[in-house]
Protein backbone atom coordinates (compact mmCIF):
# COMPACT_ATOMS: atom_id res chain seq x y z
CA UNK A 1 0.00 0.00 0.00
CA UNK A 2 1.40 3.47 -0.93
CA UNK A 3 2.11 5.79 1.77
CA UNK A 4 -1.17 8.10 2.17
CA UNK A 5 -1.94 11.42 3.96
CA UNK A 6 -4.26 11.56 6.80
CA UNK A 7 -6.67 13.73 4.76
CA UNK A 8 -7.22 11.51 2.19
CA UNK A 9 -7.97 8.55 4.33
CA UNK A 10 -11.41 7.27 3.56
CA UNK A 11 -13.70 5.32 6.17
CA UNK A 12 -13.03 1.55 5.16
CA UNK A 13 -9.93 1.65 3.86
CA UNK A 14 -6.69 -0.32 4.71
CA UNK A 15 -3.69 1.97 5.65
CA UNK A 16 0.08 1.48 5.83
CA UNK A 17 1.31 5.06 6.87
CA UNK A 18 3.02 6.60 9.53
CA UNK A 19 2.15 9.46 12.12
CA UNK A 20 3.88 11.77 14.60
CA UNK A 21 3.17 10.68 17.85
CA UNK A 22 0.97 13.49 19.82
CA UNK A 23 0.53 11.79 22.60
CA UNK A 24 -0.66 8.57 24.01
CA UNK A 25 -3.48 7.21 26.23
CA UNK A 26 -2.26 4.78 29.03
CA UNK A 27 -3.84 0.87 28.56
CA UNK A 28 -6.64 0.47 30.06
CA UNK A 29 -9.33 -2.97 30.23
CA UNK A 30 -12.25 -3.42 27.63
CA UNK A 31 -14.54 -6.78 27.38
CA UNK A 32 -11.46 -8.91 25.24
CA UNK A 33 -8.17 -7.57 27.10
CA UNK A 34 -6.27 -3.86 26.76
CA UNK A 35 -6.57 -0.90 24.68
CA UNK A 36 -4.80 2.10 24.08
CA UNK A 37 -5.45 5.40 22.30
CA UNK A 38 -2.73 7.25 20.40
CA UNK A 39 -2.99 10.88 19.00
CA UNK A 40 -1.26 10.73 15.47
CA UNK A 41 -0.40 13.14 13.05
CA UNK A 42 0.91 14.08 9.40
CA UNK A 43 1.28 17.47 7.97
CA UNK A 44 -2.68 17.74 6.83
CA UNK A 45 -4.24 16.86 9.99
CA UNK A 46 -4.25 14.32 13.20
CA UNK A 47 -6.59 11.29 14.12
CA UNK A 48 -6.98 8.84 16.49
CA UNK A 49 -5.31 5.32 16.47
CA UNK A 50 -6.60 2.61 18.85
CA UNK A 51 -4.49 -0.52 19.99
CA UNK A 52 -6.88 -3.37 20.88
CA UNK A 53 -5.28 -5.79 22.39
CA UNK A 54 -5.85 -9.28 24.30
CA UNK A 55 -5.77 -10.39 27.98
CA UNK A 56 -2.03 -10.31 27.89
CA UNK A 57 -1.12 -7.32 30.01
CA UNK A 58 2.49 -7.36 29.87
CA UNK A 59 2.28 -7.65 25.87
CA UNK A 60 0.31 -4.60 25.77
CA UNK A 61 2.72 -2.73 28.48
CA UNK A 62 5.76 -3.16 26.51
CA UNK A 63 3.96 -2.30 23.15
CA UNK A 64 2.73 0.40 24.50
CA UNK A 65 6.37 1.25 26.30
CA UNK A 66 7.73 0.89 22.46
CA UNK A 67 7.30 4.87 21.61
CA UNK A 68 6.89 7.87 23.21
CA UNK A 69 6.02 11.48 22.33
CA UNK A 70 7.59 13.16 19.55
CA UNK A 71 8.56 9.49 17.96
CA UNK A 72 6.87 8.55 14.36
CA UNK A 73 5.52 5.52 14.47
CA UNK A 74 4.54 3.23 11.60
CA UNK A 75 0.84 1.62 11.34
CA UNK A 76 -0.80 -0.92 9.24
CA UNK A 77 -4.43 -0.72 10.18
CA UNK A 78 -8.20 -0.06 9.37
CA UNK A 79 -10.15 3.24 9.04
CA UNK A 80 -13.43 3.76 10.56
CA UNK A 81 -16.04 6.54 11.74
CA UNK A 82 -17.26 7.36 15.57
CA UNK A 83 -19.16 10.37 15.99
CA UNK A 84 -18.11 11.63 12.41
CA UNK A 85 -14.71 11.47 13.68
CA UNK A 86 -12.56 8.93 11.09
CA UNK A 87 -10.18 7.11 13.52
CA UNK A 88 -7.72 4.42 12.86
CA UNK A 89 -8.35 0.35 14.80
CA UNK A 90 -5.81 -2.40 14.68
CA UNK A 91 -5.19 -5.50 16.85
CA UNK A 92 -1.75 -6.80 15.63
CA UNK A 93 1.16 -6.02 17.45
CA UNK A 94 3.67 -6.30 14.50
CA UNK A 95 1.46 -3.42 12.51
CA UNK A 96 2.85 -1.02 14.68
CA UNK A 97 6.59 -0.13 15.64
CA UNK A 98 8.39 2.81 15.98
CA UNK A 99 10.70 4.50 13.06
CA UNK A 100 13.86 5.38 13.07
CA UNK A 101 14.74 9.40 11.35
CA UNK A 102 16.12 7.70 8.62
CA UNK A 103 13.20 6.26 7.43
CA UNK A 104 10.73 9.27 7.40
CA UNK A 105 10.79 13.13 5.76
CA UNK A 106 10.58 15.77 8.74
CA UNK A 107 8.44 17.83 6.23
CA UNK A 108 5.61 14.87 6.01
CA UNK A 109 4.36 15.71 9.93
CA UNK A 110 5.32 19.53 10.32
CA UNK A 111 3.90 21.82 7.36
CA UNK A 112 5.66 24.37 5.39
CA UNK A 113 4.60 27.61 4.59
CA UNK A 114 4.02 27.73 0.64
CA UNK A 115 5.58 31.25 0.37
CA UNK A 116 9.34 31.58 -0.63
CA UNK A 117 10.74 32.03 2.82
CA UNK A 118 14.05 33.70 1.21
CA UNK A 119 11.72 36.32 -0.66
CA UNK A 120 9.68 37.11 2.05
CA UNK A 121 13.06 38.11 4.30
CA UNK A 122 14.06 40.27 1.84
CA UNK A 123 10.80 41.98 1.92
CA UNK A 124 11.17 42.74 5.89
CA UNK A 125 14.48 43.13 5.56
CA UNK A 126 13.73 46.18 3.31
CA UNK A 127 11.11 47.58 6.17
CA UNK A 128 14.22 47.00 8.64
CA UNK A 129 15.99 49.34 6.66
CA UNK A 130 13.25 51.92 5.70
CA UNK A 131 13.50 52.70 9.63
CA UNK A 132 15.39 55.62 10.61
CA UNK A 133 15.87 56.37 13.52
CA UNK A 134 19.27 55.72 15.12
CA UNK A 135 17.66 54.05 18.03
CA UNK A 136 15.08 51.68 17.00
CA UNK A 137 17.76 50.80 13.72
CA UNK A 138 19.76 49.33 15.97
CA UNK A 139 17.22 47.50 18.44
CA UNK A 140 15.82 45.47 14.56
CA UNK A 141 20.02 44.94 13.94
CA UNK A 142 20.94 43.67 16.96
CA UNK A 143 18.38 40.92 16.32
CA UNK A 144 17.97 40.90 12.33
CA UNK A 145 22.11 40.61 11.91
CA UNK A 146 22.01 37.85 14.36
CA UNK A 147 22.84 34.58 12.13
CA UNK A 148 21.25 32.32 14.66
CA UNK A 149 18.03 34.40 14.90
CA UNK A 150 17.40 34.95 11.41
CA UNK A 151 17.58 31.40 10.99
CA UNK A 152 15.08 30.33 14.03
CA UNK A 153 13.26 33.34 12.79
CA UNK A 154 12.50 31.89 9.55
CA UNK A 155 12.24 28.18 10.77
CA UNK A 156 9.20 29.30 13.88
CA UNK A 157 5.47 28.76 13.34
CA UNK A 158 3.38 32.09 14.18
CA UNK A 159 0.56 29.16 16.47
CA UNK A 160 0.36 25.81 16.81
CA UNK A 161 -3.36 25.62 15.76
CA UNK A 162 -5.04 28.93 15.20
CA UNK A 163 -3.46 30.37 12.68
CA UNK A 164 0.05 30.20 9.98
CA UNK A 165 0.94 27.15 12.05
CA UNK A 166 3.95 25.66 10.12
CA UNK A 167 7.40 26.51 9.14
CA UNK A 168 8.31 29.69 8.23
CA UNK A 169 4.76 30.80 9.59
CA UNK A 170 6.27 33.66 12.11
CA UNK A 171 7.89 34.94 9.15
CA UNK A 172 4.68 34.90 7.33
CA UNK A 173 2.97 36.52 9.72
CA UNK A 174 5.07 39.18 10.89
CA UNK A 175 5.51 40.65 7.07
CA UNK A 176 1.71 40.57 7.50
CA UNK A 177 1.14 42.90 10.10
CA UNK A 178 4.28 45.01 9.20
CA UNK A 179 2.83 45.71 5.09
CA UNK A 180 -0.15 46.51 7.02
CA UNK A 181 1.08 48.70 9.72
CA UNK A 182 2.60 50.46 6.94
CA UNK A 183 -0.73 51.21 5.13
CA UNK A 184 -1.59 52.47 8.11
CA UNK A 185 1.17 54.98 8.54
CA UNK A 186 0.58 56.16 4.86
CA UNK A 187 -3.64 56.56 5.67
CA UNK A 188 -2.34 57.80 9.32
CA UNK A 189 0.44 59.74 8.52
CA UNK A 190 0.53 61.51 12.05
CA UNK A 191 1.67 58.01 13.21
CA UNK A 192 5.45 57.78 14.29
CA UNK A 193 6.13 54.48 11.10
CA UNK A 194 9.04 54.59 12.53
CA UNK A 195 8.04 53.19 16.09
CA UNK A 196 4.76 51.21 14.72
CA UNK A 197 7.20 49.48 12.00
CA UNK A 198 9.47 48.59 14.87
CA UNK A 199 6.62 47.42 17.13
CA UNK A 200 5.15 45.30 14.11
CA UNK A 201 8.16 43.50 13.17
CA UNK A 202 9.39 42.43 16.78
CA UNK A 203 5.81 42.12 18.39
CA UNK A 204 6.13 38.26 17.98
CA UNK A 205 9.97 37.42 18.59
CA UNK A 206 8.97 36.02 21.79
CA UNK A 207 7.20 32.75 20.17
CA UNK A 208 10.97 31.80 18.97
CA UNK A 209 11.19 30.52 22.45
CA UNK A 210 7.85 29.36 22.90
CA UNK A 211 7.22 26.87 20.98
CA UNK A 212 9.70 23.91 19.89
CA UNK A 213 9.33 22.04 15.96
CA UNK A 214 10.37 18.58 16.23
CA UNK A 215 7.79 15.99 14.26
CA UNK A 216 5.08 18.43 15.92
CA UNK A 217 4.62 21.75 16.81
CA UNK A 218 4.30 22.46 20.43
CA UNK A 219 4.78 24.65 23.19
CA UNK A 220 7.79 24.91 25.87
CA UNK A 221 7.99 24.95 28.97
CA UNK A 222 9.00 28.74 29.16
CA UNK A 223 6.44 29.18 26.76
CA UNK A 224 3.34 27.27 28.64
CA UNK A 225 4.65 29.42 32.07
CA UNK A 226 5.43 32.90 30.76
CA UNK A 227 4.25 33.29 27.19
CA UNK A 228 5.44 34.75 23.82
CA UNK A 229 4.19 37.61 25.10
CA UNK A 230 6.32 38.08 28.18
CA UNK A 231 9.18 36.74 26.29
CA UNK A 232 9.59 39.05 23.75
CA UNK A 233 9.40 42.33 26.25
CA UNK A 234 12.37 40.69 28.04
CA UNK A 235 14.35 39.48 24.93
CA UNK A 236 13.71 43.76 23.47
CA UNK A 237 14.88 44.66 27.02
CA UNK A 238 17.91 42.42 26.96
CA UNK A 239 19.14 43.92 23.52
CA UNK A 240 18.03 47.60 24.94
CA UNK A 241 20.30 47.18 27.51
CA UNK A 242 23.12 46.97 25.46
CA UNK A 243 22.55 50.06 23.71
CA UNK A 244 24.21 53.26 24.69
CA UNK A 245 22.25 56.07 25.23
CA UNK A 246 19.01 54.64 24.01
CA UNK A 247 15.69 56.68 25.49
CA UNK A 248 14.03 55.74 28.75
CA UNK A 249 10.37 56.67 26.74
CA UNK A 250 11.04 54.85 23.73
CA UNK A 251 12.08 51.94 25.69
CA UNK A 252 9.01 51.67 27.39
CA UNK A 253 7.19 52.17 24.41
CA UNK A 254 8.61 49.48 22.84
CA UNK A 255 8.06 47.44 26.02
CA UNK A 256 4.39 48.64 25.70
CA UNK A 257 3.63 47.62 22.20
CA UNK A 258 5.23 44.36 22.85
CA UNK A 259 2.87 43.41 26.43
CA UNK A 260 -0.44 45.41 24.51
CA UNK A 261 -0.50 43.57 20.75
CA UNK A 262 -3.34 40.71 22.14
CA UNK A 263 -5.00 44.08 23.33
CA UNK A 264 -6.99 41.70 25.95
CA UNK A 265 -6.18 40.14 29.52
CA UNK A 266 -7.71 36.85 28.38
CA UNK A 267 -5.76 36.64 25.16
CA UNK A 268 -2.71 37.29 26.69
CA UNK A 269 -2.10 40.80 27.03
CA UNK A 270 -1.05 42.26 30.19
CA UNK A 271 -1.34 45.97 28.94
CA UNK A 272 -4.45 47.16 27.13
CA UNK A 273 -2.68 49.54 24.13
CA UNK A 274 -2.38 52.92 25.22
CA UNK A 275 -1.14 54.55 22.42
CA UNK A 276 -1.60 54.91 18.30
CA UNK A 277 0.66 52.68 17.72
CA UNK A 278 -0.13 50.50 19.70
CA UNK A 279 -3.23 50.06 18.72
CA UNK A 280 -1.97 49.63 15.40
CA UNK A 281 0.26 46.92 16.15
CA UNK A 282 -2.88 45.08 17.86
CA UNK A 283 -5.16 45.66 14.75
CA UNK A 284 -2.69 44.62 12.16
CA UNK A 285 -2.02 41.73 14.20
CA UNK A 286 -6.09 40.37 14.52
CA UNK A 287 -7.20 41.11 11.45
CA UNK A 288 -4.33 38.71 9.62
CA UNK A 289 -4.39 36.01 11.96
CA UNK A 290 -8.83 36.49 12.03
CA UNK A 291 -8.09 36.58 7.80
CA UNK A 292 -6.46 33.45 8.07
CA UNK A 293 -8.94 31.65 10.03
CA UNK A 294 -11.48 33.00 7.53
CA UNK A 295 -10.06 31.89 4.45
CA UNK A 296 -8.27 28.22 5.59
CA UNK A 297 -11.65 27.49 6.83
CA UNK A 298 -13.31 28.06 3.81
CA UNK A 299 -10.76 26.53 1.76
CA UNK A 300 -11.09 23.63 3.78
CA UNK A 301 -14.48 23.15 3.99
CA UNK A 302 -15.74 19.43 3.16
CA UNK A 303 -19.92 20.52 3.24
CA UNK A 304 -22.52 21.46 0.07
CA UNK A 305 -23.76 23.66 2.74
CA UNK A 306 -23.79 27.68 2.33
CA UNK A 307 -22.01 27.72 5.61
CA UNK A 308 -19.45 25.86 8.11
CA UNK A 309 -19.23 26.86 11.93
CA UNK A 310 -15.67 26.99 14.03
CA UNK A 311 -15.75 27.11 17.59
CA UNK A 312 -13.90 30.15 17.36
CA UNK A 313 -15.36 32.47 14.94
CA UNK A 314 -18.86 31.06 14.87
CA UNK A 315 -20.94 30.69 11.12
CA UNK A 316 -18.44 31.38 8.25
CA UNK A 317 -20.43 31.83 5.27
CA UNK A 318 -19.11 29.62 1.69
CA UNK A 319 -20.14 30.94 -1.18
Amino acid sequence: MDHKFIKDFKSGEQIHSKFAVKFKKPPREYAKGYRFDIRGADKTQEITITYWGDRSADAIKRLYESFSTGDVIEITGTVGEYHDQLQISLNNPQHIRKCTRAEYNIEDFVPHTENDIEQMYAQLTQYIASVNDPHMKALLDSFFKDPQFIDAFKATPASMHIHSNYIGGLLEHTLAVTKIVDALASVHPRLDRNLALTGAILHDIGKLKEFTTTTSIDISEEGMLRGHVVIGEQMVLDKIKQIEGFPTTLKLKIAHMMLSHHKELEWGAPKKPQFAEAVAIHYADDVDAKLYQFITLKENAKTEDLWTWDKRIGHVFLK
